[in-house]
C-alpha cells in the first residue's frame, strides 16, 4: 500500500516538469519552478510560495521572495 507522504515526494521528485533550478545566495537556497496543469509553481527550498500563470511571474515571484529574506 502506498503512503501519501511517498505519493507527494513522488510528486515533488518529478524531473520531467522542472524548467528552472537555481540557487540563490550561493548554495544557501534552492529555487524551482515546475510546469503543472493550473500554471507555474514555484518552491523555496522545498516549500511551496504560490502558482503563476507564466514562467517570467514565477521568477519575479522568486526574486520578491528572496529580497525578503534578506
Amino acid at each position: 500500500m502506498k503512503l501519501f507522504k511517498a505519493i507527494r515526494e513522488k510528486k515533488e521528485d518529478d524531473k520531467s516538469s522542472v524548467y528552472i533550478k537555481k540557487k540563490f545566495m550561493g548554495s544557501k537556497y534552492t529555487a524551482v519552478i515546475h510546469k503543472s496543469p493550473k500554471g507555474f509553481v514555484a518552491y523555496l527550498d522545498g516549500d511551496k510560495l504560490d502558482t503563476f500563470r507564466t514562467q517570467k511571474d514565477a521568477m519575479k515571484g522568486l526574486e520578491m521572495a528572496m529580497k525578503e529574506l534578506t
